[in-house]
């Protein structure tokens, strides 16, 4: 683990999640999207079933140690293994127009994401994010679009959120445009690489989500157009 990289209100570590973690303090949520154990071809991770049930509990731990409310993607194939391994409380649906993955009834359209703790209850159980071509994610087997993370970062409570599998920082620019703080964990150092590029990018950006004030205008009391 080396030492942390600080852009605006984010700090990004680069190493392995289960050293990192239990050197921080209590965060508000986790947002992330761990590797599924399907032979995903990553830098620095076995992405296999062999050894994956304890991998994901040992890091599920150590998040749950210090994060009250955590909200993960973990993909269809593993959501009877996250509800056996460590039952979750409520799924979110991810639907994703034109996705390309393959399902027992063709291509696969939605995700399921899962929420172990407090959501936020003002909004409701279902988002939309399309998966986008992005040049910028070239070297990344399996970026999420940056719709996924905000709207994931927007269903979790608090100001300090968690991503220990930060890939390529998608996490991190919804935190940057919602104005949370962001920790970030990413062992591939060619991944980190990028979700600082990313990061710094954001923060150069103006804010396009919130709505500029506008002017107040005199109206005339008479009708013009009957002048």
């Amino acid at each position: 683990m080396s030492a942390p990289v600080i852009i605006g209100d984010c700090t990004l570590y680069l190493g392995d999640c289960r050293e990192v973690l239990p050197t921080l303090g209590k965060v508000d949520a986790v947002v992330t999207d761990p590797p599924y154990g399907v032979d995903f071809k990553y830098e620095s991770h076995d992405d296999t079933r062999i050894g994956y049930e304890n991998w994901c509990a040992a890091w599920f731990d150590l998040c749950a140690d210090i994060a009250p409310t955590i909200l993960m993607s973990c993909g269809a194939v593993n959501v009877a293994m996250w509800a056996r391994l460590r039952p979750f409380k409520w799924q979110v649906a991810w639907l994703k127009p034109g996705g390309m993955g393959r399902s027992p009834l063709g291509f696969c359209n939605w995700e399921p994401v899962l929420l172990w703790g407090k959501g936020d209850s003002q909004g409701v159980d279902v988002f939309t994010a399309c998966i986008l071509p992005d040049k910028r994610l070239d070297g990344h087997p399996c970026p999420k679009p940056e719709a996924w993370g905000m709207e994931c970062v927007k269903r979790v409570p608090g100001q300090v959120v968690l991503d220990p599998f930060m890939g390529s920082g998608t996490t991190g620019i919804a935190c940057v445009k919602l104005g949370r703080r962001f920790i970030g964990i990413e062992i591939e150092p060619r991944y980190f690489d990028i979700a600082c590029k990313r990061i710094e990018a954001a923060y150069a950006q103006p804010d396009l989500f919130i709505e500029a004030e506008k002017r107040a205008v005199q109206r005339s009391l008479f009708n013009e157009e009957a002048a």
